[in-house]
Parts: C-alpha cells; structure tokens; sequence
C-alpha cells in the first residue's frame, strides 16, 4: 500500500520578494494547525489542487467554481488591505499604455494570465463582452502564463490591454513598481469573492480554526502586513457562485 505524505502548498502571491513571509505565514499557520511540514513549491500549479493528499492551499475561484468543483474543499477567504478590495470581495485593474475609452480598444490585441482565471481572463470578458456585437472585440488574444507577465506584455507593446488582480496591483506597488510603469488603469470589473484557502481533506474545521488562531497572532502581524493580509472569513462555498451568475450573464467573447 503506498502512502502518501500530506503537503501545502500557497502558490497564488507566491513571488521571490516576499516568499520569506509567505514561508513565515506557513510555519505560524502550521503550528496552530498542529501540522509538521513545509511548502511544497515543486509540483507544478495545474497538479497541486488534483492531488489527493494536499492538505492545504489557496486557488483562485474560477476553478474552484469549474475544474476543481467538488474536489476541493473550502475552508475560509482572506480579506486583503488593498485598493480594489472590500471585505472577503476582490476586483481586477484593466491596464494599457494610455488612456483611452474601451471602444478604442476594438480590434486591438488582449493578453490573459491564463484561461482558467477568474481575474485574467473573465474579468476581462465582464469589461469588454457587453462592448461586443458578436463574439469578436479583439483582433487577437495572446496567453502570458502569469499576471506580471501580463503587464510586461502591456508594457512592451506585446499586447494593448490585461486585467491583472488587486491583490497583485497592490503587492506590485509595493515590491515591485517598476512592472506597472507605463501602465494606466482605464477599468475595472465587478467585485466577487478573493482567492478562497481550500483542502483536498476533511478536517475542514481544524484549518479554518488555525487560520483565525493565526490572523490573531501577534507575533505573526508584522507578516500578516507584509502579504497585506488583513483578516480572513468564512463566507461559504457558495458564494462562490457569483462567479457563475457574471459568466452566465455575460455575452459571447472568443478569447
């Protein structure tokens, strides 16, 4: 009988500039969680959410709600000190290199994280998809693989237009405000609920209890602060819904 070795795994706002508190919020969230070992960072983001004995992560809600619907299961959301973000609830920035109405942007070229993204791919569809009259408004779209690089895209006249997240926008003010020079806000989609903490497991309730023992713990602040976290809820699965009632109700745009 082979046995497998549970893991974690916080792959979402996982960048080299603050993986030191990411790994310090882990070890916090381990402890109260009375659970011995470290982040996984090796196994590849497609395969982390489908393995049986992931024990811990954060994904972001269009799988939840799509791929992953059923397998994962949910444990709380955090709320994030951030500018787009209000509660349990985020929204995406709509960037290019100037400003300019969204019809000037027919034709032109979009960029997304990738196709399974609620805040790369269908963000952009909830801005652009009411602007179209069929299911064609760009004249291209190209796939960057990750949210900075999205922005790169934009910056370097690769594409015209991407939505990147809130919580990235503001970690990028932060840590990295180099990566949106150039770039101007010209929209924003409608709010839904932020990156949701879930598990492949069944003791839901002893993570959800850890993560309330460790957005209180003080000596776990000065942490917290830096991934601009600011407290964490449990507003259910089905909120997550939200975001199949704006898919739904969306018109058809080819991305």
């Amino acid at each position: 009988m082979i046995v497998l070795t549970p893991f974690a795994s916080l792959p979402m706002y996982d960048w080299p500039e603050i993986r030191q508190h990411t790994d310090r919020f882990w070890r916090g969230l381990a402890m109260h969680a009375g659970f011995e070992g470290l982040l996984d960072r090796t196994t590849a983001l497609a395969e982390v959410w489908r393995k049986p004995n992931m024990v811990f992560s954060q994904t972001c809600g269009y799988p939840f709600t799509h791929e992953f619907n059923g397998l994962l299961n949910y444990v709380a959301t955090p709320h994030y000190e951030a500018d787009g973000c209000a509660g349990a609830d985020y929204c995406s920035f709509i960037f290019a290199r100037k400003e300019a109405p969204l019809e000037h942007f027919r034709g032109q070229t979009a960029v997304i994280n990738n196709e399974d993204s609620m805040s790369g791919m269908l963000a952009l569809k909830a801005i652009f998809a009411p602007l179209a009259n069929d299911e064609n408004f760009f004249g291209k779209t190209i796939r960057s693989g990750g949210h900075l690089l999205s922005l790169r895209a934009v910056r370097e006249g690769k594409a015209d237009v991407c939505a990147t997240d809130a919580v990235c926008v503001a970690l990028a003010k932060k840590y990295r405000p180099q990566d949106l020079e150039g770039l101007v806000e010209v929209a924003r989609s409608p709010l839904v609920p932020g990156l949701p903490y879930v598990t492949r497991g069944r003791d839901v309730e002893k993570w959800r209890i850890a993560l309330q023992k460790t957005f209180a713990d003080p000596d776990l602040a000065a942490t917290r602060e830096a991934l601009l976290l600011k407290s964490v809820s449990d507003i259910g699965a089905g909120a997550y819904k939200k975001i199949l009632d704006l898919e739904a109700g969306l018109p058809p745009l080819h991305l």
